[in-house]
């Protein structure tokens, strides 16, 4: 077939987004007789979804001089656009600010047309990663303006998706959404072309990722699935897509199919450049494994999501303290809140931190992190943060023994995990749920909560969680045997990882004199006469 035919193919391929198929043709054609510079930009398109991506880019800058050399400016100028967008994504930022450069040059004699609202995007984004939201925010506006005056659906959609994601991270999260939800509505519509709505849709979910949106996630992932199936060629957007699906299985308690979904992305992003993807895929993996109890596949995937550029925390440090190791975990979880300052990050981490420190006795550190916490929350308004938030607030107030009001915090927080079909979440709350009642002596309620937490976790396979619940279980009876009250075990503890009466007093908001009584009682019910006697007691009776 000649040069034409193959020309010919290639268009139509693209036209049925057979992309494989129009990139082999259009690069047939290529050979045969150089493009014209809008079928290099198809040629770049079909590359860029194949995960192709320098071969995108050479396409795009020959487009981008054929169209400049024609007389062309404004299409020339987005294919400058276009080159800047992808070596952003790429972490090519100064090659990025050259295309931008040259994009407003070839736009000095313009009126207003789509491509000056184009180059204002990066500079959106860019306003963005420097933490200032607001600039981002009227930056992507008046990008999204002058979209609608040119009837760009594209610069408006990719300006909305800008503009949404910005100001969800300035803590305006219904507005932001909305802003998200008027993107999609140009996505689901068909009226974008499919690098546009591939990136509208991973900044949609992007956005309800940070802000643990799960209800718009699931929606919007099971659209995002929608538009890949049709389009079985694409790599580019495919890999995300099964990432975020993993994410959706996992909280929906169908972890093997979470696995095999976040197995899948791997190997679907492998096929293409962005390495933070591939860190992002077996990040979900390791996730998934640390909760089943396959430690040493947790670990490997965590250390190899770490090598592809990805911070692996919190889970690594979950995994520190599932693997008994609490202190690496406590010192792995202060140093990445301490380098994370941007608020959504930091939701991200605060539930691990509030965990972690109550596992080593810190229980003003934890509860200084639930309150952090719980300011986000209010500030978000998200179903799913409220609950996780009420959860650390829950455990807080357990620990220094307000077990009436941890009840009725952790109650809000299992209320809507149940909305949002979370049984493991759901489950983790009705154990600390059990020992709440257990502390105001109802053990009836407390035995209901912790078979049903149970019996979750052997349905799901959480074998960390079971054996947490049968440590429990011996704890309770070994202090039932020595007639040790909830406070005194709580001391007992606290004082076992070598704390003063003093230490303990802060920790537990008591009294000094307090903590020496409950020293004395305990001393006396266990028949010992020394903090180290009690320690060794208190490993001996696995009551720590």
């Amino acid at each position: 077939m000649g040069g034409d035919g193959e020309l010919a193919r290639g268009r139509d391929a693209a036209g049925r987004l057979a992309w494989a198929d129009a990139y082999a043709a259009l690069s047939l054609a290529d050979r045969s007789s150089s493009l014209a510079g809008e079928d290099l930009e198809l040629l770049a398109t079909a590359a860029y979804l194949l995960g192709r991506v320098e071969d995108c880019l050479r396409a795009l800058q020959r487009a981008q001089q054929l169209h400049a050399e024609s007389g062309e400016p404004r299409r020339a100028a987005r294919c400058a656009f276009w080159l800047a967008f992808h070596l952003i994504n790429q972490g090519e930022l100064a090659q990025a600010s050259g295309w931008l450069a040259r994009a407003n040059r070839l736009l000095e004699d313009e009126q207003e047309c789509a491509e000056r609202g184009f180059v204002l995007v990066p500079v959106a984004l860019g306003q963005a990663v420097a933490g200032d939201y607001a600039a981002a925010g009227r930056t992507a506006a008046r990008a999204a303006a002058i979209g609608r005056r040119a009837g760009d659906a594209d610069l408006v959609a990719l300006a909305l998706s800008v503009h949404g994601r910005t100001t969800v991270r300035a803590g305006r999260v219904d507005e932001g959404l909305g802003l998200l939800d008027e993107a999609m509505v140009a996505v689901v519509s068909g009226e974008l072309s499919a690098p546009v709505a591939g990136a509208v849709y991973c900044s949609v979910l992007d956005a309800c990722q940070e802000s643990l949106e799960w209800r718009r996630a699931q929606e919007w992932t099971a659209a995002l699935a929608a538009w890949c199936d049709k389009q079985p060629d694409m790599v580019t957007f495919t890999g995300q897509c099964l990432v975020h699906r993993a994410e959706i299985l996992q909280l929906h308690g169908a972890w093997p199919e979470a696995v095999e979904e976040a197995r899948q992305a791997g190997e679907r992003l492998a096929q293409g450049a962005d390495s933070y993807a591939i860190g992002a895929a077996l990040y979900r993996q390791a996730e998934v494994y640390r909760v089943l109890g396959d430690f040493t596949a947790a670990d490997d995937a965590y250390q190899q999501a770490s090598r592809r550029g990805l911070e692996p925390q919190p889970g690594l440090a979950l995994l520190r303290l599932a693997q008994g190791r609490a202190e690496v975990a406590a010192a792995a979880i202060r140093r990445v809140v301490a380098e994370t300052s941007a608020t959504f990050r930091r939701a991200r981490l605060l539930p691990a931190q509030v965990e972690i420190l109550l596992a080593v006795g810190e229980v003003e550190a934890a509860a200084d992190a639930a309150g952090e916490l719980a300011e986000i929350a209010a500030a978000y308004q998200t179903p799913a943060l409220r609950a996780v938030a009420d959860h650390g607030r829950g455990a807080v107030l357990l620990a220094k023994g307000d077990a009436r009001a941890a009840v009725v915090a952790l109650r809000a927080a299992g209320q809507v995990w149940r909305e949002l079909d979370a049984p493991y979440e759901a489950a983790r709350v009705r154990v600390l749920v059990g020992l709440g009642c257990r502390a105001l002596g109802d053990e009836e309620a407390a035995a209901m909560e912790l078979d049903a937490a149970r019996g979750v976790f052997a349905q799901l396979g959480a074998t960390p969680d079971l054996a947490r619940l049968e440590t429990l279980d011996r704890r309770e009876a070994a202090s039932r045997s020595h007639g040790l009250t909830t406070r005194e075990l709580q001391v007992l503890r606290l004082l076992a990882a070598g704390k003063t009466n003093h230490a303990i007093a802060t920790d537990l908001v008591l009294a000094e004199k307090t903590v020496d009584r409950h020293v004395s009682n305990l001393y006396t019910k266990l028949g010992v006469s020394s903090r180290a006697s009690a320690t060794a007691y208190a490993y001996q009776h696995r009551l720590l």
